[in-house]
């Protein structure tokens, strides 16, 4: 059975190849939770003219925080999932 293929919009793309200019591919890929090949292929589009990514970059401080952001959130859930569980 052939594995369903994740649509991305416009703008998750054009952050993703940026967080990648700063981190590097393999970390932004991880930190967003897509494979590699899926950004690196964005990454070279953006090279290639075919995805305008701007002329605007994060900072590495805020390309770090984007990177740890879903790590935050899932934290976040599990803490309000727990408090919900001792509610009951």
């Amino acid at each position: 059975m052939a594995k369903k293929q994740r649509k991305y919009d416009m703008e998750y793309k054009i952050q993703a190849v940026k967080l990648a200019k700063e981190l590097g591919g393999a970390k932004a890929a991880a930190g967003l939770g897509i494979p590699e090949n899926t950004i690196y292929a964005w990454t070279k589009a953006a090279r290639e003219g075919r995805l305008n990514v701007g002329s605007g970059s994060h900072t590495p401080e805020t390309a770090m925080n984007l990177a740890e952001e879903p790590a935050l959130l899932r934290r976040q859930v599990r803490e309000q999932e727990k408090e919900i569980r001792r509610l009951k």
